[in-house]
């Protein structure tokens, strides 16, 4: 209830203050209703022209614009100023020479009080300086962007994403042809882009766009790299679990491609969270995961597609007795609201060739769907919804457990667990399929009914990984399909 009286009451503050950007205030108690709101992202109280009004005219026109009041203390407290037109002709003339910036200004009376309201608009360039400097707002406070602030507003400006630029330090040979074939064979499998086996490694790269001025993108480092880390040392998941903020009980880096990184931690899970078997009258038992693990797939998947890799933080996962973290640098974008993740939304990536690349490769079902992933799974695993939360620090999925399962599942160790996996079991169906093998032939030999549950959880990760291909890449629906393992499991 708190919360939506709050939303209401910014609601009501961003029309008015959207009236004000249309048109003049009309009067002084127009004026008064704006200062008992208070300072916010998109209003400033300022007692005096000076230095600092430069700074917050800058960070108004670097984000969605906003209104100065001069002559109004930081405690929204009425002084006044004097000042006649030609101060304000004055006042603007500095703020386009330091700015380039033309602001409005209007004079208002209030208790024989003279009150200056400066408005500002979004500026169509960005980013906006003073004194080789740029700001921006966070809240109520104006600060001075760093260098990653900078490059992010810079690449908004020409509608490019940080991934798309090509790392000048790259060469071909430091990407892995082995990483972009199973990739090729990922994305055949789905569907969504396909691609010749028999194209070159150049070419499937520069079909993808990931090649740019003879050199590999940010984006293809990440995704294909043979050591990505040599040039991104913060792309890295790091994953533990803990009794507390303080004491780790166990923890792990883990490197590679952002495919390695999600497969990583995954692997992760399998070891670390608790499992129980529920005797469902067929021959296997179905295992129960401490947390659902598609859902916590979709989210590190999202963390490793969608974080800001400007920023030297690490995406991380952390495990605790009652809950499950998942933290990523990079607040959500301005178009979308902690709300608009429950509903049907846009999609809008940070890193736009990352995740269309993951799209191809099946990683992710549709731009803008994982978070409905993430609470359906919950749901079905009868566990509360996650809960998402975003600051200017990053992105924030906690998954909670339901609260009268919290005393049951101590921490245990690997060893601890039972070893009964479901069948059949991944090397079972890779020795199976030394042969080329069709689906049906798979389901008869392992006495199995559902094709669906068999292609989605057996085939298509074997596929991703490599470990398993097709007869006829081509033609990836053919009912006539065969697959043959490329590798045995050690």
């Amino acid at each position: 209830m708190a919360e939506l009286t709050r939303n209401a009451k910014l609601i009501r503050m961003n029309l008015l203050l959207f009236k004000i950007h249309k048109s003049q205030i009309k009067n002084s108690q127009s004026l008064l209703q704006l200062i008992r709101h208070g300072e916010s992202e998109t209003l400033e109280f300022k007692e005096a022209f000076g230095k600092h009004v430069f700074e917050t005219v800058c960070a108004f026109g670097n984000s969605r614009g906003g209104t100065i009041l001069i002559g109004v203390n930081d405690r929204g407290e009425l002084k006044g100023i004097s000042a006649g037109k030609e101060i304000l002709k004055d006042w603007a003339n500095q703020i386009s020479q330091v700015t380039g910036l033309h602001p409005s200004f209007q004079m208002i009376a209030i208790h024989q009080k003279t009150i200056v309201v400066i408005r500002v608009n979004e500026s169509r360039i960005k980013p906006v300086m003073f004194h080789g400097k740029a700001y921006e707002r966070s809240g109520s406070t104006t600060r001075q962007m760093s260098f990653e602030e900078l490059t992010r507003l810079a690449l908004t400006n020409v509608g490019a994403t940080w991934d798309e630029i090509p790392e000048i330090r790259a060469h071909l040979s430091d990407l892995s042809s082995l990483k972009i074939k199973r990739f090729v064979s990922m994305a055949n499998v789905e569907g969504r882009r396909r691609i010749p086996i028999e194209m070159a490694t150049e070419q499937v790269l520069k079909k993808l766009d990931l090649m740019r001025e003879g050199k590999p993108t940010r984006a293809a480092v990440l995704l294909f790299g043979k050591r990505p880390q040599k040039f991104y040392p913060q792309a890295v998941v790091k994953v533990g679990r803990f009794r507390n903020e303080t004491l780790i009980v166990d923890d792990r880096e883990i490197e590679g491609s952002l495919f390695d990184q999600v497969d990583g931690a995954i692997g992760y899970f399998r070891e670390k969270l608790d499992t129980m078997f529920v005797m469902t009258g067929k021959p296997a038992r179905d295992v129960v995961w401490e947390y659902p693990l598609e859902a916590l797939r979709e989210s590190v998947t999202n963390a490793v597609c969608h974080r800001d890799y400007l920023s030297n933080a690490h995406t991380q996962v952390r495990i605790y007795d009652d809950k499950l973290l998942v933290m990523n640098p990079g607040e959500l974008p301005k178009e979308l609201s902690i709300g608009d993740l429950r509903r049907e939304h846009d999609s809008f990536p940070r890193n736009r060739l990352i995740a269309q690349i993951f799209y191809y490769a099946g990683l992710i079902e549709k731009w803008g769907s994982g978070i409905n992933k993430m609470m359906d799974e919950c749901r079905l695993a009868k566990m509360p919804e996650p809960r998402f939360e975003s600051a200017t620090a990053g992105f924030r999925v906690s998954f909670l457990k339901h609260p009268s399962s919290t005393h049951q599942v101590p921490i245990k160790h690997p060893s601890s667990k039972p070893k009964e996996p479901l069948l059949p079991e991944k090397e079972q169906l890779l020795q199976f399929c030394s042969n080329p093998r069709t689906i049906k032939e798979i389901l008869h030999h392992f006495q199995l009914k559902d094709r669906v549950h068999l292609t989605r959880k057996y085939l298509r990760p074997l596929l991703r990984k490599g470990d398993l291909s097709m007869i006829d890449p081509h033609s990836p629906k053919n009912p006539k399909q065969k697959y043959v393992t490329t590798k045995i499991q050690d």
